[in-house]
């Protein structure tokens, strides 16, 4: 096969349970024209140069097509789609109550309420032979964070996984599909998770609790507020990011730790060890796999012209397997020095929520690897998730 069929082999769901065969095939033939007109990069270097330089766009409206053709959230995208400076004033407001400088201890001081989550779900699990650790542990525990940071009751956490199904499913690269319905599904399941968070707000304003969500319509900063529209592009995003990246960030831990149990055993041996584990993981099996930017003018990528305004489709998943980067690129090595990885992104996008997953993901590891000494897989590669961008197992069975 041809370089330029590569994204549509990598988003082809078949290959969703090892697509790192191609991500090698991509290295190999650098950036690589697909047959959609889309460009794809692979390589570690220029991912990481690409991602800190101006004159790329995160934003679709500078895509080269008629704004006729953009989809009503394209045409209104939350900051993580913008450029600097509204990028950097809408971050800066969303980042007021969760971190520095004006929380700086927000998130560390939620490692208690983390932990005390998570040893519920580790109690409910005591007597179970066989568990899915994506619906029983690795799913709950992040959307209960991120429900109580923003302040949902607790009895309306189970609305949002339908909404946040299909809106990561409608946010998904498919070269060559037809995406009408699955956006129109996608447009209604932000509406209805955009309402639901401004009027949970809306009912805070003058009596703010300790939430994010009543910070934020309480917030008499004369930097600025967030507008009713803004205030529910923000939560969404937040809502779904704090959350889908880490449930894939636990189960692909806990699969990875399965298949080898050399490795499982020295963290259970060497718990201390679980910080730089975590860091491994995000650079192996990384929740994130890809990025869409669009150059602001023509420019050079290692040698190829890339037009003004043509995706640009960056594999972070296989930056982070490049050989001309990490030493055995395809081993994983939880000790690995220097592993300045591309799993949370880099430059002015970079995730901000990167810490509140790194803990979660340390104490969630630190309390399933105890149990996970005689377990094994039930199904091996276990299902996947349609989504080729945000890739994890949707369900992992495991006896204990």
């Amino acid at each position: 096969m041809t370089a330029d069929t590569l994204l549509e082999r990598i988003t082809d769901y078949a290959n969703r349970p090892n697509p790192y065969p191609l991500y090698a095939e991509l290295r190999e033939a650098g950036v690589a024209r697909q047959t959609d007109g889309s460009y794809l990069v692979g390589t570690y270097h220029e991912i990481a140069a690409l991602l800190h330089d101006p004159r790329i766009s995160a934003d679709p409206r500078n895509r080269s097509v008629p704004r006729s053709r953009l989809s009503e959230e394209e045409l209104r995208p939350p900051f993580l789609r913008l450029d600097d400076p509204e990028h950097q004033r809408l971050r800066s407001l969303a980042m007021r109550p969760f971190g520095p400088p004006h929380s700086p201890g927000r998130v560390d001081a939620m490692r208690g309420e983390i932990a005390g989550i998570t040893a519920e779900l580790s109690e409910a699990l005591q007597d179970r032979r066989q568990i899915d650790v994506v619906d029983d542990f690795a799913y709950p525990l992040p959307v209960t964070v991120i429900c109580r940071l923003l302040g949902v009751p607790r009895q309306d956490e189970p609305l949002f996984r339908g909404w946040s199904d299909t809106i990561v499913e409608s946010a998904d690269i498919r070269p060559g599909e037809e995406a009408t319905e699955r956006l129109r599904a996608g447009r209604q399941a932000l509406a209805g998770m955009g309402d639901y968070l401004v009027d949970l707000a809306e009912r805070r304003r003058g009596r703010p609790g300790d939430d994010m969500l009543s910070a934020y319509v309480n917030d008499d900063d004369p930097a600025g507020t967030l507008t009713r529209e803004e205030l529910a592009t923000t939560a969404v995003l937040l809502l779904i990011a704090g959350h889908e990246t880490t449930v894939n960030l636990i189960t692909n831990g806990v699969l990875t730790l399965l298949r080898r149990p050399d490795q499982l055993d020295r963290l259970r041996r060497h718990p201390d060890l679980l910080p730089s584990a975590v860091e491994e993981l995000l650079r192996y099996e990384p929740p994130v796999h890809m990025r869409e930017r669009f150059p602001l003018a023509d420019m050079d990528v290692a040698g190829t012209t890339i037009p003004k305004g043509t995706p640009l489709v960056l594999a972070l998943a296989s930056g982070n397997r490049d050989p001309k980067r990490f030493r055995d690129p395809d081993v994983f090595d939880p000790t690995r020095p220097d592993n300045q990885h591309l799993g949370f992104g880099s430059g002015i996008h970079l995730c901000y929520g990167a810490p509140l997953a790194r803990i979660e993901a340390q104490i969630a590891l630190g309390a399933l690897i105890p149990r996970l000494g005689t377990a094994h897989l039930v199904q091996d590669p276990p299902p996947y998730r349609r989504n080729a961008m945000l890739r994890g197992p949707r369900h992992l069975p495991v006896e204990l």
